[in-house]
């Protein structure tokens, strides 16, 4: 590109700050969405090299075995003493916690593995064949579902890679599921909102590349920011959440990856003369070359994918510095704009490298911010394109107003995200009650509470009387609108304590902590009785009387198992229903003798 003339500093400071102003966003939101400190990392870890044989039901003999082959290590990334070996084994034991729902996240595995716990196989990632070998399938996060009550208890891994790496990368702890969504959409709000700048930059580049007289510049320069920008939205977490293809999106990644260099040298060839663009000009066709040569093997399936990294970080290793210092030597004869770029590729150069060094366990795991040296680029392409086309400010002004729109849209379907994903997990969308999942977790907890401090617990079932009647006489809506006030009423006259499900359908469950049978037949009778003088209006049309029936059960007065509460319960609905509706019984043994279960399939 030659020398241009630059216009007003104050017009190219505005738009730089509109455009660190949309990264900012994105930087403050993603901090409020960041993970609680629940989590759990897994330590005390043993490894053992080799694969298990396996017994006549193809059982792995290792996961019983108490061997002194077993040797300890502080991380499960890359034992020593690899040698050879492609296959690894290693366990550690689940640590306690307070978890409701409970998994396991891994930030990455090498290649391939299979979880057991206990002797128990839960998770398995990759194909094995029958010598334990497989194919890379991929680099994605992993969540990984617990039961509840598994502290302790052994977990123990399989692996098989032929990568220079070999185990578990990155983040290995037990979190709550809403956690590892939340951590997920938190680590990726800013590489997104980056990933969206630089590429909507480099379709600038190319609209100036197309229309402008320095095609070969701007087409450089638009190369290597649709690279970066492919690259970073690659490596994002939630990709996973875009599309759920892996291997896809490593081939991504690395097409894009191994394009970085073709587009830099393009770039400083151009601007330089002599031997420094001989230098570079070889340079960049041997890594064309290689880009070519690796997709097209790893497309026709010769070669794994995972292979083709660690040959490209070696060249990389070599060739971005030799590149950058041949356009240091010269720096003085660029003109500003040039100058502007090299340095900013100068200050992304480090964290490649560095995160190159992390993915290889040169050093230990860490997240490097590759997102702020894309951003600098960014921001010294977005420079450049206003200081040589100061007759197009307006039209760039529009485009950065419609980027921070895009941006102020992403944060807004992010937020609306983590609150969909909140609600669909515990929230009945109705009547804004606890759904049955809620419940089952909940009462589990509840019964071991139970047992444990030898306390009551009670459980009320409660049906709504001919609810299909209601339904066929007025409609559905007011249906629903008989459900959302029963749900109101129910929240009024039971204790914040109280546990309160809609359990499905007309049907709701309420959950009793410390309570025994009296007080919850008093509580159920107040109930009912309010209910049934309740006057219930739908769109200003007086509905008929509504009344519930009612089954109590109640630990220990009824069994000594509380988890058998809820299906006494349900008996005693049911001898309701039987007698009359409109009324609450109290689960008894006369209710399995009497027969009154032959009669549920009876339309109550």
């Amino acid at each position: 590109m030659g020398t241009l003339t630059m216009p007003p500093c104050g017009l190219a400071l505005r738009h730089s700050i509109l455009l660190t102003m949309a990264f900012a966003i994105l930087s403050v939101f993603s901090i409020g969405l960041q993970a609680d400190s629940s989590s759990q990392p897994l330590q005390s870890w043993e490894y053992r090299w080799g694969d298990s044989p396996f017994d006549v039901d193809h059982h792995p003999q290792w996961l019983q075995s108490k061997s002194t082959e077993w040797l300890s290590i502080d991380s499960p990334f890359n034992p020593p003493g690899r040698g050879g070996h492609e296959h690894l084994w290693l366990r550690t034991t689940l640590p306690a916690g307070d978890w409701s729902d409970p998994v396991l996240f891994i930030t990455s595995i090498n290649l391939i593995g299979q979880v057991y716990l206990g002797d128990e196989l839960i998770y398995q990632y990759g194909e094995f064949d029958d010598q334990g070998k497989g194919d890379f399938a991929g680099w994605p996060w992993h969540m990984i579902d617990l039961p509840e009550n598994t502290a302790g208890q052994t977990l123990t891994f399989r692996f098989y890679s032929s990568y220079t790496s070999i185990g578990l990368w990155g983040q290995v702890q037990v979190m709550e599921r809403i956690e590892v969504l939340k951590q997920v959409i938190h680590d990726s709000t800013q590489d997104l909102g980056v990933s969206a700048l630089v590429l909507v930059l480099a379709i600038l580049a190319t609209i100036f590349a197309l229309i402008g007289p320095e095609r070969r510049g701007f087409g450089s320069i638009a190369l290597f920011a649709y690279a970066s920008g492919l690259m970073l939205l690659a490596e994002t977490p939630a990709r996973q959440f875009i599309a759920d293809g892996p291997l896809a999106w490593d081939t991504l990644r690395a097409g894009s990856y191994y394009t970085l260099p073709v587009a830099l040298g393009l770039l400083l060839s151009h601007w330089l003369e002599g031997t420094a663009k001989r230098w570079i000009t070889h340079l960049w066709i041997i890594h064309l070359a290689y880009l070519i040569l690796a997709i097209g093997l790893v497309q026709l399936g010769m070669v794994s994918l995972s292979l083709t990294f660690p040959v490209f970080d070696v060249m990389l290793a070599f060739t971005l510095p030799l590149m950058l210092t041949l356009a240091l030597m010269r720096f003085k004869r660029l003109s500003l704009e040039q100058r502007l770029l090299v340095v900013s590729v100068t200050f992304f150069a480090p964290l490649l490298l560095a995160d190159m060094a992390v993915a290889h366990g040169f050093v230990g795991w860490r997240s490097v911010p590759l997102s702020y040296g894309t951003l600098a680029f960014s921001l010294a392409n977005a420079a450049i394109f206003l200081w040589h086309y100061r007759h197009t400010q307006q039209q760039l002004a529009m485009a950065n107003e419609t980027l921070e729109q895009q941006v102020a849209a992403r944060t807004a379907d992010l937020d609306r995200l983590v609150q969909e994903l909140e609600g669909l997990s515990r929230r009945d969308p109705l009547t804004g009650l606890h759904n049955r999942r809620h419940f089952d977790i909940a009462f589990e907890h509840q019964c071991q509470r139970a047992k444990q401090h030898a306390s009551q617990l009670s459980v009320l079932m409660l049906d709504v009387d001919h609810f299909k009647q209601i339904n066929d006489d007025f409609g559905h809506d007011a249906g629903d609108a008989v459900l959302v006030e029963i749900a109101l009423l129910l929240r009024h006259h039971l204790r914040d304590m109280d546990v309160i499900c809609r359990f499905g359908g007309e049907e709701f469950v309420a959950l009793l902590p410390a309570t025994s049978q009296i007080a919850a037949e008093a509580r159920a009778k107040v109930l009912l009785t309010s209910i049934a003088h309740q006057a219930f209006i739908n769109q200003g049309t007086r509905l008929r009387q509504i009344t519930l029936s009612c089954g109590i059960a109640t630990y220990p007065d009824h069994t000594q198992d509380p988890k058998r509460l809820l299906r006494l319960a349900d008996e005693a609905l049911y001898q309701a229903k039987y007698s009359g509706r409109n009324r609450c019984v109290v689960w008894e043994e006369a209710v399995e003798e009497q027969g009154f279960m032959l009669d549920k399939q009876q339309p109550f």
